[in-house]
Order: C-alpha cells, then structure tokens, then sequence
C-alpha cells in the first residue's frame, strides 16, 4: 500500500494536495512539504487526531498514546513527555548497553569462521530483549534463546496474514466499519498475556519496593503519583500533611481528582504504553539496524569510514560505550539518517481532521472527519529532494545539504529511546566485526508490496569476521 501511495505522490506531487478515496471514504494525500509542515506543527490543533477508533473494553491494548484522540490524549501526552527526556534516556543506556554485548558476544560464535548470518533474525532477538527489559521489566534472554516466552508472544503481533492484512486495511481506511464489526487490532490471547505480564510487574514491585531504571518504574510513577520524577508540578501529587508521596495506588484503582478526571494511570493503560513501546521500538529499531549492516557489507568504503568514527570516540572514552559517546558521533547520526530516509520503516503517517480548517492560499475547506495521508516513501524517494534516491549516501546529511531540502521532506520514525537502541546495536557490532555480502545475499533487496510496513522479503544474510583478520 505504502509504494502505491508513494506513485500517486510521484504523479500529482507537484499539485501540492491529491484528492484520493479510501474506499468510498474521501482523503486527501499531501505533497508539498510545506503544507505537511502545516499539518504536523503549525496548525497541529486541527490534525493531532489518527482517526482511529478505540474499542477499550473489547481491545484494552489500543488505549495508547497513538490511537487516543481529544482530550484524553492531550491529557496521556502530558504526563508521557517527561518519560522520554535524555536524561531518562541516559538512564536506561546500561540495560541497552549489557543487551548489546550479549548480542556481540552471539555474533562473535559466527565471525570465528567467517560464517553467513541472517542479521535480521539476530537483531529482532536484541531489540525484543532491550524493550521487554524497559518496558516490560522482564528478562526474556531471547539472544540465548531464540524460542524465548515472550519472543514467541511477540511474533504473534507481526504474524502477517491475508486475514490480518484484511483487518489492517479496514482499520486504516474504514475504522467505523471495523469498530461496529467488533474487530479485534490484536488477538485476545495476546492482549491477555502482556496485560496480565505488566499487572504481574507492577503487584512484585510494589509489594517488595523494588525500583529499577525503565520505562515500566516510570509508568508505575505515573500510576502511583499522577507524574515522573523531573516534572515541574510533582509537588502536587505530595501530601498536603507531610509533603511526602501518598501510598501506591492498589493495581486496578483508578483515582479521581475533584474536578472527575483520571490523573493516575490505571494498570491497563500502563500495560497500553509498554505494548505500544514495544511495537514502536521492535520493528523500527530491528529494521533499521539490520538495513544499516546491509549498506555497510554493499558499500564498504562508508563501513570503514563509520568504524575509524567508531574507534576514534571509543578512544577518547577509555574504550566503553557510553550514552555520550553514542550521542557524540557525527557520522553515525548521518548514516542511520540515511537509513531511515531509503528505508523508512514506517512509509506514510495518517491524520484526520479534527475541525473544519481552511488550506493555507487556496478557497479549499478540508471539513471534520477527513482522512489526512501524508506519503514518507514518496517524499524520502524523490529526486528532487534526493538525487539518485536509490544510492546510499550519508553525506545527504550534512548541515549544509540538510539546510538546502525542506525540512519536512525528510520525516523519520524514530522515538530517542529507538534511535539510541539502534546506534548502541551498530556501535556493538561495527566496532568488532567486519560485514560484507555474500553468495546468499539479496541483491538488491526485494520489497514486500502488500505490508504497511516498509520491510522486505524473507531476510538478510551477510558474512561476518573479526576486524583483525
């Protein structure tokens, strides 16, 4: 769907908007990077809305920050903020750097002999154990075993079905129908078993006073305190007495404030962030570090380029990685910027109208209720922007060429906690080992047409040795 969108871009993008029709429902396919900053920041207001339509109470699992709309989701967006600040960032990096290592030390058994790997497989195993440790505050140990509990749940998510290619496109494209049709997003089993894992967490932490470092202490935060620590207006969720914190709310209470909103999270809403955090975090960090070996093997001259960056900050941090150190380089931010421009995992962003608004220079009213879609995979594809979109170049990215494109032509998928999860992968691996192509190879790399996702056919297998052969 998203190469179909990505023609229909090519052919009218120079008509700055394209009527088309999702179904019978009429949408509005946007194409001048200008009017997409309109949408997405300035006038943000009329499009914070997905157009998607919760069923909490059939699917509990959807109540998250990407499908609320209104009120309720200026409300969780709020008290999620804070949750994503560096500082929070930094404080995770341990657990992604100890996931990291494991992940070198099982590509170290294939590059003793030099061995064909299938990288995707590999890289999906770190990515699923960083985000269920984060976010889940589980340790699932898939990069020891592959077959792994909640790896095993986790697949069942991105199952890719004719059935479930069926359901994904009602819900994007006619959410009312899917709505009255009582489908399901994700199936009841799996629904079951991650809420059931986050109301686990939360009972065996609360009741032993066990505090860790993730994403899931920060939720527990936002249940028990309305906020997170940092947060300016903290103080309110003190005691009037003491000034110290209330006791933790049991799991399953939802508290009130006088005014009838629900400041606290309750636990299926917590279990609703850490299934969308993963979600969020599996794919595009998997796909994007897998796409990025793959450049590297295909191009070996921007591989040694990347590894000398590499070196040369690891020196000046006495040999670890650290989250400065990750952060500090330049050329990596290029190359994964690269990456996710040829490769956006996720191609197209919807919107829907929220109030009638009026198109900046032209007499066109979009009304309330219009489908928005905005073509990633056009815009990060076109020669205009990016001559020769095909080839892979780093140097797209630096300040001056950035400067020289439309800010909005170039719109990644990528949350600080995704991004700093792929470059500690890379980091991990390109300080180590060489990768290059080998006979078993995709060249070049098959498209899956019929995914929304941009992924490609069957997987990735690259040759792996140690630097110092």
């Amino acid at each position: 769907m998203s190469q179909k969108f990505a023609e229909i871009y090519s052919q009218f993008k120079h008509q700055k908007v394209c009527g088309i029709y999702l179904m019978h429902r009429p949408a509005l396919l946007m194409c001048d990077p200008d009017m997409i900053r309109d949408v997405l920041v300035k006038d943000f207001t009329h499009f914070h809305d997905r157009g998607i339509v919760v069923d909490e109470e059939l699917d509990p699992l959807t109540a998250h920050l990407f499908s609320l709309s209104g009120q309720r989701w200026k409300q969780l967006r709020t008290k999620l903020t804070p949750t994503f600040t560096s500082g929070k960032m930094k404080m995770m990096f341990p657990v992604l750097a100890k996931c990291g290592e494991q992940l070198r030390a099982l590509v170290a058994e294939h590059a003793v002999i030099g061995d064909a790997v299938e990288v995707k497989d590999i890289v999906a195993r770190y990515t699923t154990d960083v985000i269920a440790s984060c976010a889940f505050g589980v340790h699932c140990h898939c990069l020891v075993n592959p077959d792994a509990e909640f790896r095993a749940w986790g697949r069942k998510i991105f199952h890719d079905s004719p059935l479930g290619g069926v359901k994904r496109f009602l819900f994007f494209a006619l959410p009312s129908l899917a709505f009255r049709l009582k489908l399901r997003v994700f199936p009841k089993d799996v629904s079951d078993y991650f809420r059931l894992m986050v109301r686990d967490t939360v009972e065996y932490r609360e009741e032993n006073s066990v505090e860790r470092n993730d994403f899931m202490q920060l939720l527990i935060d936002l249940k028990n305190h309305g906020m997170v620590e940092g947060d300016e207006t903290k103080k309110t969720s003190k005691s009037s007495e003491n000034g110290k914190w209330m006791s933790p709310a049991p799991v399953g209470t939802t508290i009130l404030c006088s005014s009838g909103e629900t400041p606290h999270l309750t636990v299926d809403e917590m279990a609703a962030q850490a299934f969308v955090f993963f979600i969020g975090g599996f794919e595009t960090s998997s796909t994007t570090i897998s796409y990025t070996l793959y450049e590297m093997a295909m191009n070996l001259s921007l591989q040694a380029k990347l590894q000398a960056e590499i070196d040369f900050t690891l020196d000046k941090h006495g040999g670890e990685i650290t989250y400065e150190a990750v952060q500090g380089m330049e050329y990596l931010d290029k190359v994964v910027n690269e990456t996710l421009r040829k490769y956006p995992p996720i191609p197209l962003l919807n919107r829907e109208c929220s109030k009638d608004y009026k198109i900046p220079g032209t007499d066109v009213v979009l009304q309330k209720g219009i489908p928005i879609v905005v073509p990633i995979l056009g815009l990060h594809h076109d020669p205009e922007y990016y001559p020769d979109p095909e080839k892979y170049d780093p140097e797209r990215f630096t300040k001056e060429a950035v400067k020289g494109r439309p800010r909005h032509a170039y719109l990644p998928f990528g949350m600080r906690f995704g991004l700093t999860q792929t470059k500690v992968g890379l980091v991990m691996l390109l300080s180590k080992y060489n990768f290059w192509k080998s006979p078993k190879t995709d060249i070049p790399l098959k498209m899956n047409p019929k995914t929304f996702v941009y992924a490609n056919l069957g997987g990735i297998v690259l040759q792996v040795t140690h630097r110092d052969k």
